[in-house]
């Protein structure tokens, strides 16, 4: 199981837009196979700053669907309304 993380900045004029593309979109990533679960999470402070957190079988899982024709779309109709570069994060849970 890995976790991914991603951060996401809007154009304050265009997180409408993101949310109406996530909204359309969410239940698909969630049942594209190998991923269990996927979530949206908005800055407290910052309105326009979001984050992605999903879990995925594992990284081929993750990968068939970066390289799938759902992330293309996806993708495409989200990275015109960033208002800065998006970062990504592959982590894992840190267990003593």
């Amino acid at each position: 199981m890995i976790k991914r993380i991603v951060k996401m900045s809007f154009d304050p004029l265009k997180v409408n837009d993101f949310l109406a593309v996530y909204k359309e979109n969410w239940t698909f990533i969630r049942n594209f196979e190998g991923c269990s679960h996927v979530e949206l999470l908005q800055g407290e402070n910052e309105k326009n700053i979001f984050f992605t957190y999903s879990l995925w079988q594992s990284e081929k899982h993750l990968n068939a669907y970066r390289d799938s024709e759902l992330f293309a779309k996806v993708w495409g109709k989200t990275k015109i309304l960033f208002n800065d570069k998006p970062q990504a994060w592959t982590v894992n849970e840190v267990k003593f």
